[in-house]
């Protein structure tokens, strides 16, 4: 149906889903163009569900009135758009003025392009996130010459700021600003059962994580967590689930722990002092305090000491006061899906990729990506085919190198290495023993949303200020299990979102209603990751008859969470619902009960698909992560992890992508 003819059904609805209060005619006509420009740029589905509501102002669909209330907080709240209970609230409720940002370390000007390369480096290091702004920056202070390629760009800072429904954590179906964007290739995914799917890089079965200069941690909500000593050694100290490869890492809690200080010390962790149960010893304490409390975790406080429950502040990698030559954090209501205005949030690319260039040893590539490691009948790597797009045109380029650090995420880092068969690598590289790809794990959350009779909601970023980590461990009937905190500032858009989805208010609430604008001041939850038991069918491979528009195979997601992760969920959500009862909510929903088969789980914590081991027939990667077979190709990115914690796993991260590239360094 062309636009001109359902403009005017999409006309109706919105003027049925807006209160009259601010259903301007104006207004009407412009969100009724916006969401039909939305669904033909970005979300095909929100297209398809205003097509199928047939019109029908009266109609009560969820998905209609989220996508209503999407483009109507399309940038946080604006006075013209609110009533009056939210309107004393659009500053705080929305980007910060441009007089309080501080500039970016890296600008357009710090970056190289095809024709700055030379034809040989020390190191090529892929990926720009994490695990490769850490490798980047211990080889260039060693005195290695290092190329830092890494596939998206520095996007425009005002998107990453005042584009809310362009963030990786928005539901509205459009492309993050961060990457991937819409010329991102599509993959296959196995779901349900043998059914294959192929999907745009806009829908959550992609499994998406940031495609950008920094990579997730551009826009990652920086929680800080240790893996405790029993995430290293989950075979053992659980078993074996049936139809699980659940496996004990071949490192120990007391190998990483240095290697934890040295990172908590160095980009600056916040919070304190750890109150875990189940944390194992420290040999410093973090460099900074906590955030100030806010109305729910004081709440959440005094409910955890009636259940028992012991708490402490969440470990951030933000700093609560100047550190580092950063500012620290000025609380403003966006946090995680968007940039940091004044740099107070450790990220790749204002630490360790500035480190990286600033010794003259580094260049940083945007905008290319590795099609091929070339290696040599011995295996060693001594190239890498790039490629890249500039002006519209399509560039390749071999560049020699003595050495791969891979730290593109578990999905690409095991699609490039299976991508580089040759004729004496058939299968891929490293891939022997059929394990490349294999063991893709994610994090399943658990939790619950809840009403209150009064505001709760102080619009004070990031948010999570206070957790319980009781619940990692020692769960009858449970393997492993995960924390709890107290979850970030939602948008405006997410808001409206969580309260039609959760049913907390009736799905037939006008937006900008004094009864939804009250409701989205009383909003909260409690959220956390279970820690998955993995499996061996849940892989990443490629269909090589598939090619995406530079000529890589397209990559193929399979598998599911096992039961006993459906049961981690349930603890999580049913602990969630008790503590939010017992802080006082007037209502509370915990997330629905999950049944099995679910779709591969990966997503922005993805982990697991080289995982590292003693033994190459049952791993990818040794301790001190070399492909075996492969001495100098190096991984450097969650794809080593064995298990991946009941936590988020940037720090772990982190520390093994110290200790992988300190080793390497010393290896030479």
């Amino acid at each position: 149906m062309p636009d001109s003819d359902l403009f005017p059904a999409v006309r109706r609805l919105v003027a049925g889903a807006l209160d009259p209060a601010v259903a301007r005619d104006s207004l009407i006509d412009h969100l009724a163009t916006r969401i039909l420009d939305l669904g033909a740029e970005d979300a095909p589905a929100m297209r398809q569900s205003i097509l199928a509501s047939g019109g029908d102002p009266s109609t009560s669909e969820t998905a209609v009135r989220a996508a209503i209330g999407d483009a109507l907080y399309e940038h946080g709240l604006s006075i013209e758009r609110v009533g009056p209970t939210l309107a004393p609230h659009v500053r705080e409720w929305t980007a910060p003025r441009p007089a309080q940002l501080e500039p970016l370390q890296i600008s357009p000007r710090s970056l190289a392009g095809p024709e700055d390369l030379e034809d040989q480096y020390d190191v090529i290091v892929v990926g720009s996130g994490a695990g490769g702004g850490i490798a980047a920056k211990t080889l260039a202070e060693a005195g290695w010459r290092v190329l830092i390629i890494e596939r998206g760009t520095l996007p425009e800072r005002s998107s990453l700021l005042t584009e809310h429904l362009h963030t990786p954590r928005a539901a509205s179906g459009q492309f993050p600003n961060s990457g991937p964007g819409r010329t991102s290739e599509e993959r296959q995914v196995v779901f349900p059962s043998d059914q294959l799917r192929t999907v745009r890089a806009s829908d959550p079965l992609w499994n998406n994580n940031a495609i950008t200069i920094g990579g997730g941690t551009r826009v990652y909500g920086a929680q800080a967590w240790r893996f405790t000593p029993r995430d290293f050694t989950m075979a053992s100290t659980y078993g074996v689930p049936d139809g699980s490869s659940l496996a004990d890492w071949p490192i120990t809690y007391r190998d990483l722990e240095p290697y934890y200080t040295r990172i908590e010390q160095e980009l600056g962790v916040s919070g304190g002092p750890s109150r875990d149960p189940w944390d194992g010893p420290r040999s410093a304490p973090l460099p900074m305090g906590p955030l100030p409390a806010s109305p729910i975790s004081t709440r959440l406080e005094r409910a955890a000491q009636r259940l028992g429950v012991s708490t402490q502040p969440v470990p951030l990698l933000i700093n609560t006061r100047p550190y580092g030559g950063r500012a620290a954090c000025i609380q403003c209501s966006q946090c995680v899906g968007f940039d940091c205005p004044v740099g107070a949030r450790a990220g790749s690319h204002n630490t360790t990729l500035p480190a990286a260039l600033q010794t003259g040893n580094a260049i940083l590539l945007p905008d290319t990506q590795a099609s091929r490691i070339l290696v040599g009948r011995d295996g060693q790597a001594h190239g890498v085919d790039l490629v890249g797009e500039r002006d519209g045109r399509i560039w390749r380029r071999t560049i020699a190198t003595g050495s791969v650090v891979l730290a593109a995420g578990a999905i690409e880092t095991a699609r490039l290495l299976l991508d580089s068969a040759d004729d004496y690598h058939p299968t891929g590289l490293g891939n022997h023993s059929d394990q490349v790809g294999r063991h893709l794990q994610g994090h399943a959350y658990g939790g619950a949303s809840a009403l209150f009779a009064e505001e709760v909601v102080d619009l004070r970023g990031p948010g999570p200020v206070i957790s319980t980590s009781d619940f990692r461990h020692g769960n009858d009937g449970v393997v492993g299990g995960g924390i709890l905190a107290n979850e970030f500032v939602p948008t405006p858009a997410s808001t409206q979102r969580y309260l039609y989805e959760t049913g907390l208010i009736n799905a037939d609430t006008a937006l900008g209603s004094p009864a939804m604008e009250r409701a989205m001041l009383r909003f909260a939850r409690v959220m956390g990751p279970v820690q998955e038991v993995t499996m061996s069918q849940s892989r990443v491979t490629l269909d090589r008859a598939r090619t995406d528009r530079i000529g890589r195979s397209i990559v193929r997601l399979e598998g599911s969470l096992h039961p006993e992760d459906l049961r981690g969920r349930d603890l999580l959500s049913d602990r969630a619902t008790a503590w939010l009862r017992s802080a006082g909510a007037a209502e509370v929903r915990p997330m629905p009960t999950l049944e099995g088969p679910t779709p591969p789980s990966g997503g922005q914590h993805q982990a697991g698909t080289c995982r590292m081991g003693t033994d190459p027939a049952t791993s990818v990667v040794t301790p001190e992560g070399r492909v075996w077979g492969h001495e100098n190709i190096v991984i450097a990115d969650g794809s080593t992890h064995v298990t991946n914690g009941g936590v988020n796993p940037v720090l772990t991260i982190l520390a093994n992508a110290l200790r992988i590239s300190e080793g390497l360094v010393n290896s030479s």
